[in-house]
């Protein structure tokens, strides 16, 4: 990131989203060896292999390949840590149920797992022979490969078939469960997650699982009780994280009231957030749901959550940086900041946080945080006028964030990277839209939540990968906004 970039740019006055809503691919790290290079600007990416051609440092991740400018590279380490596909570290999300695979699981993936795909002839195979616990572990071996792979809507299918098969199994109805948290179906996710707790209730996975499938499905207290059970059970970092934040959510919701309208559930202090602002606040949001709903085509199938907090108990909750405005983790969660009317401002930044929900309701959960925040944007009515300048320049001179570096969420950003980062993700967007239309920003959604990688769903869409697109933003930039 330039310096020139760091003064100019200036901090959006919307939030991030916040985990990229909790719930993205629990996946398995993969044996093969990894190549670690080092940015600059301080950001590590993690490849299969690496190459340098020319001006340019080519990576590939699974079956995606990259490129970025060699003078943003600080150094490249071959080997080191496994690749994890299609995993974001920094997301909350649900640790693996531990490592005891069902009877014959090895052999049964030599099986059904033939030059890199799930054989489906051999699944018909083993079914035909009518042993239908060895068949329900054959189609858990196709959905965890397929899991492995990123492939969510065919591991899905897998795993549904192996429950109908065997549903007394612990181990299929976590992991089943995981898919169905991964991929935005938290009600659906819930009577799984109960199930492996009637079956295996000592066990600390299936807790585990539970009590991410109440969190989400906003039974927060009835979570926390999971989770205490699974921590009871065994020791995990990220367990007694999510437990104590959702302890932090009750202690600061604690007397809150509640209202409703058609599609939100507000909560808030009653002495804080006066009857007319709450009414105003539901209007305006009832108001962007309907423009928003008409624009995708498609809208949450749940009420949407939304808290109001005083500022001190919104950081206290959410553990935010201080650049934040408001959040979207799926809840909307909104500082009142003393405000006793719905501003120009306010109404903003929630047509801003609910276009996360609508997003997120689109991709099923999958979409990368750089789509997340340009699309927000875009909605939000930002363009990229006042800083499409000074990042045509950045472009030119090999001065900017790569798509993948951007994939996860932007909490680890400092306050003027972040910047930098909503900056390029909304003039991203943008281009797509402005060339291809929205409809095609649309279907990269929809192709993301069947189960395609983002590069992939963009190959198949707008026919560009990741780097082509950073190739072509610079010249759109400078040619819609001079020098």
């Amino acid at each position: 990131m330039s310096g020139l970039e760091s003064r100019i740019v200036r901090v959006p006055t919307i939030s991030i989203l916040c985990a990229a809503m909790l719930c993205a691919a629990m996946l398995w790290p993969l044996a093969a060896a990894a190549d670690t290079i080092k940015l600059k600007n301080g950001r590590t990416i993690v490849a299969d292999s690496v190459r340098e051609r020319g001006s340019r440092v080519e990576y590939e991740i699974g079956d995606n390949t990259y490129a970025i400018q060699k003078s943003s590279v600080a150094s490249i380490t071959a080997g080191g840590a496994p690749v994890v596909s299609g995993a974001r570290t920094e997301e909350e999300v649900p640790e693996p149920p531990a490592s005891e695979p069902l009877d014959r699981l090895p052999d049964l993936t030599n099986l059904v797992v033939v030059n890199g795909a799930v054989d489906t002839d051999t699944l018909a195979l083993i079914e035909k022979q009518g042993d239908v616990q060895r068949t329900a572990a054959a189609y858990y071996a196709a959905g965890r490969f397929e899991h492995l792979r990123g492939n969510l809507a065919r591991a899905v299918d897998y795993m549904k078939e192996a429950v109908r098969l065997d549903a007394g199994s612990s181990l299929i109805l976590e992991h089943y469960a995981s898919l169905l948290l991964t991929t935005g179906r938290a009600p659906e996710a819930l009577p799984y997650a109960e199930q492996a707790v009637r079956v295996t209730p000592k066990s600390a996975d299936t807790q585990n699982i539970l009590g991410y499938a109440l969190y989400q499905n906003d039974r927060t207290k009835e979570a926390v009780a999971a989770w205490q059970r699974s921590l009871e059970l065994r020791p995990s970092e990220k367990t007694q994280a999510m437990l104590e934040r959702a302890q932090r959510e009750l202690a600061a919701e604690e007397g809150y009231g509640e209202q409703e309208s058609n599609h939100f559930t507000m909560r808030y202090e009653g002495t804080k957030a006066p009857a007319a602002l709450r009414r105003g606040i539901l209007d305006a949001l009832e108001r962007h749901y309907s423009d928003l709903a008409a624009q995708f085509g498609d809208a949450p199938h749940q009420s949407v959550v939304v808290i109001l907090y005083t500022d001190q108990a919104y950081f206290d909750v959410t553990q935010a940086p201080a650049w934040t405005s408001a959040l979207n983790d799926g809840k909307l969660r909104i500082p009142l900041r003393g405000m006793d009317r719905v501003s120009s401002e306010l109404s903003s930044v929630l047509r801003h946080e609910l276009a996360h929900s609508f997003i997120n309701a689109m991709s099923r959960g999958r979409a990368p945080v750089w789509l997340h925040e340009g699309i927000a944007q875009m909605m939000q009515g930002k363009t990229s006028a006042a800083f499409g300048r000074v990042m045509a320049q950045g472009f030119a001179t090999g001065h900017f964030i790569p798509l993948n570096g951007m994939e996860g969420s932007f909490m680890s950003f400092g306050k003027d990277e972040s910047a930098v980062a909503y900056a390029e993700s909304l003039a991203f967007v943008e281009y797509i839209s402005e060339k291809y239309g929205f409809s095609d920003v649309v279907r990269i959604l929809q192709r993301i939540a069947e189960g395609a990688s983002t590069e992939a769903a963009l190959r198949a869409t707008v026919h560009d990968g990741y780097s082509g697109l950073e190739g072509e933003l610079g010249p759109y930039l400078k040619s819609k906004y001079g020098d």
